[in-house]
């Protein structure tokens, strides 16, 4: 049997023609009548008895409505259950980001968002691991790396330019080519970062007193009279107690990726989020 000719059944059943059936459901009357006796074929009884006036069911048609009405009843309010899931902003979204973007620049439009959806739970993960999206680990990833997975739709969100940093007191104590400076830099696995790679370029006799994978951490060392640091300026920016120094030339900026996986583009809440990171964040 299939289900699908159930509808028809239905549909000629509440008609009493096939010619109304057929437009009520938008499917042409030989259509009607082939998925109508296949029907009849598979369950091994006449459903319906051909008259002058049109179809009028026979007594295994009136049993088998009344189950037929229970099964679309079924199908309309799983049809309906998804439709909710789609377009009702509730429900959870996991992101993932780094550290210093969730806490300076996503946190602050996520409290927008919470305060006009509250039935949103958002789930935010912190850390250097590069979350996949086709395997669902994350709803939405925001990331320095272009997505090239075919699943992922993605889009450029922003520009984030990088500026070197000193404690307020110590911006004009650096000696000749740095020879005195003390540098805060990213980690041994993060050592060929654009912004490592240049800092050492332009102050080559520095000493590194300091390494760090998160920026947090450097920024709050810096702020701390612990050496120089090239921090994305919304961060370096909104820290107390530094201040953007020149070095002749700026650190290399980063672009920042945002990504979620094709499946979730009709999710409402998704869409919404999206559209309030975009009008907020989006250079």
């Amino acid at each position: 049997m299939e289900w699908s000719d159930l509808r028809v059944f239905l549909a000629i059943a509440r008609a009493g023609t096939l010619g109304a059936a057929a437009r009520s459901i938008g499917q042409t009357q030989p259509t009607m009548g082939r998925r109508l006796r296949a029907l009849e074929g598979a369950i091994g009884h006449t459903l319906f008895q051909r008259t002058a006036e049109g179809f009028v069911l026979t007594d295994e048609g009136r049993m088998v409505l009344g189950h037929a009405e229970r099964i679309e009843a079924e199908a309309l309010a799983f049809e309906r259950a998804l439709n909710g899931s789609e377009t009702l902003l509730e429900g959870m979204l996991r992101l993932s980001c780094s550290d210093w973007f969730g806490t300076t620049l996503l946190a602050p439009v996520l409290a927008v968002f919470g305060a006009r959806h509250p039935g949103v739970c958002i789930e935010l993960l912190t850390d250097a691991r590069l979350y996949s999206l086709p395997r669902r680990e994350a709803d939405m990833v925001f990331r320095i790396k272009p997505f090239d997975e075919p699943e992922v739709i993605s889009r450029r969100l922003m520009h984030i330019p990088y500026a070197v940093y000193a404690s307020v007191g110590q911006e004009a104590s650096l000696g000749h080519h740095g020879a005195d400076a003390r540098v805060i830099t990213m980690d041994i696995a993060f050592s060929q970062m654009p912004d490592a790679v240049w800092l050492k370029a332009m102050l080559p006799a520095a000493r590194v007193a300091f390494r760090s994978n998160n920026r947090e951490v450097q920024a709050r060392l810096c702020a701390d009279g612990a050496g120089l640091a090239v921090l994305p300026r919304p961060l370096g920016d909104a820290t107390p107690g530094i201040v953007a120094i020149d070095l002749g030339e700026a650190p290399p900026g980063r672009d920042t990726f945002v990504g979620y996986h094709k499946d979730m583009r009709r999710l409402a809440r998704m869409r919404a989020l999206l559209d309030l990171i975009v009008e907020r964040l989006a250079n």
